[in-house]
């Protein structure tokens, strides 16, 4: 059994025993957390998918210890202009250990399936399409509707 799990802002694969490493957390060392946000749960072949997340789905883990990650230096340099910058980071992470995963009430049917467009159903009265008006243009006699640009006479500077 799986689950995907998304732990302050990232996602992860989790299983039950598996020790992850997560952004820091504000919880104490040996104190149990949960994550609600289950996006997804697999169980002997039967995948539940969320939308966005599986319902009343809770991953339970215990924090082991709070560490810093390995440094990372970012070197930035121009050349031939003499600029030359090094910087280092160390990342904060925490220590977790996943203890259980709990679908207390998530779906046991299987995800139905998309049907696909135009499919017409017994059951269902079909939505009516709102009819568009047209406007009936009202021509009288002897004028048509469209004016047409007034035509300028061209006059010829050379001749004057």
């Amino acid at each position: 059994m799986y689950a995907i799990v998304e732990i302050a802002g990232q996602q992860f694969k989790v299983e039950e025993g598996k020790k992850i490493f997560v952004h820091r957390l504000k919880a104490e060392d040996g104190q149990n957390v949960e994550f609600d946000q289950v996006l997804l749960i697999e169980d002997k072949g039967n995948i539940v998918v969320g939308e966005p997340l599986v319902k009343d789905a809770v991953v339970e883990a215990k924090v082991l210890e709070h560490l810093k990650g390995d440094k990372v230096i970012v070197f930035k340099k121009k050349r031939r202009k003499g600029y030359r910058v090094k910087n280092g980071h160390r990342q904060y992470f925490t220590k977790v250990e996943i203890v259980s995963i709990k679908k207390e009430a998530a779906r046991k049917e299987p995800v139905k399936k998309e049907e696909p467009a135009g499919t017409v159903h017994e059951d269902v009265e079909p939505v009516e399409k709102p009819v568009k008006t047209v406007r009936k243009s009202v021509a009288k006699e002897g004028k048509s509707e469209t004016k047409k640009p007034a035509v300028r006479k061209k006059t010829d500077k050379s001749k004057e």
